[in-house]
């Protein structure tokens, strides 16, 4: 395992029920890969406080309880399509990959609130 959380690539494949992806789009990921999304806080669109915890991109356990995570600087990494995060074509993904250091990750699917 190698840690790296601000991960940035290319949609080699996708499951069935996916449906937001396709192969080929250019995607990043934040610190997190699933949750349990059934908890109280999921269902409030709030999974970084998951009752279960939310499975970390690296040191952590995938849901099946017993699968590592690998971290951002493996091959490939498997997640939860909404975890995942769309990048404009036209941006690098090199330069992509440290705005998602927390930054623009917090906020899931533009919920932006103005306080």
């Amino acid at each position: 395992m190698v840690p790296g959380h601000e991960i940035s690539g290319v949609v080699t494949a996708v499951g069935r029920a996916v449906t937001r992806y396709r192969v080929g789009d250019p995607v990043g990921v934040g610190c997190f890969v699933d949750s349990c999304r059934r908890c109280a806080p999921c269902r409030a669109g709030l999974e970084q406080f998951c009752a279960e915890g939310p499975t970390l991109t690296y040191s952590g356990i995938e849901r099946d309880g017993k699968t590592p995570t690998m971290g951002g600087y493996s091959d490939k990494i498997v997640v939860n399509e909404d975890y995942v995060f769309r990048l404009p074509a036209n941006l690098p993904l090199d330069a992509a990959a440290p705005l998602l250091c927390a930054g623009i990750t917090v906020p899931r699917h533009g919920d932006w609130t103005a306080r």
